[in-house]
């Protein structure tokens, strides 16, 4: 294979690979690098360089570079607390600090005594809600049905749905937790059509959680 050769399959390559990659910053650098490969490719490989390709791919290029400086400029004044960081290690971890900060900066911090309801049965609540540190009981029809404790959301069912909330949920103990309003989520969601996919992939996994036991038991 010819260096010119190895320029056209890498432009492609690195395209394809481009389709797999989650993160922003990384598909833009890849498309940044995609472009000079096609650019170096349709200017040697032909008997005459073909100025349409190039000129297009010099265009996605600076638009990438653009993007990038603005995502670089973006992150360089994001900063995380103590809590957060373990936060976003423990549960967040698929979303990129950026898409992070922004959940971050939607939400409130509460702490709660014991016995605080967060969430009734059958009526509407506007808000979900992350446990930091802490437990709360979750109570259908007068039965408690399971507790929760540090990492589990709160209120996330409804949330996908739509629904009324089907079970009551109280705090069992001094609880510090994370509140995000749930219009506030849906709206930044809809903003970040990549993110709402990743929030509900992480929602998704903690139904999970909560359900296994149950099905094991019923077994």
């Amino acid at each position: 294979m010819s260096l010119v050769d190895f320029f056209g399959h890498l432009a492609f390559a690195l395209i394809a690979i481009s389709y797999l990659v989650k993160e922003i910053f990384y598909l833009r650098l890849l498309s940044i690098v995609a472009c000079v490969a096609g650019i170096s490719y349709n200017y040697f490989a032909p008997e005459k360089p073909l100025w349409t390709p190039i000129f297009w791919n010099g265009v996605f290029m600076a638009v990438n570079i653009a993007q990038l400086l603005i995502l670089w400029q973006e992150r360089r004044g994001i900063e995380f607390s103590e809590e957060q960081k373990e936060i976003y290690q423990m549960i967040f971890k698929n979303f990129s600090p950026l898409e992070f900060a922004k959940l971050m900066r939607l939400s409130k911090w509460l702490n709660l005594e014991e016995g605080v309801t967060l969430i009734t049965q059958g009526k509407e609540t506007k808000f979900v809600y992350l446990i930091y540190n802490g437990e709360v009981s979750v109570i259908i029809d007068g039965k408690e049905i399971t507790r929760l404790k540090d990492g589990a959301f709160v209120g996330e069912m409804s949330f996908i749905t739509g629904n009324l909330p089907s079970a009551t949920v109280k705090t069992t103990k001094p609880t510090r937790l994370i509140a995000w309003s749930k219009e506030e989520l849906r709206n930044l969601l809809r903003r970040n059509p990549a993110m709402e996919s990743t929030m509900h992939a992480t929602l998704g996994a903690d139904l999970s959680k909560k359900l296994a036991p149950a099905s094991s038991v019923s077994r």
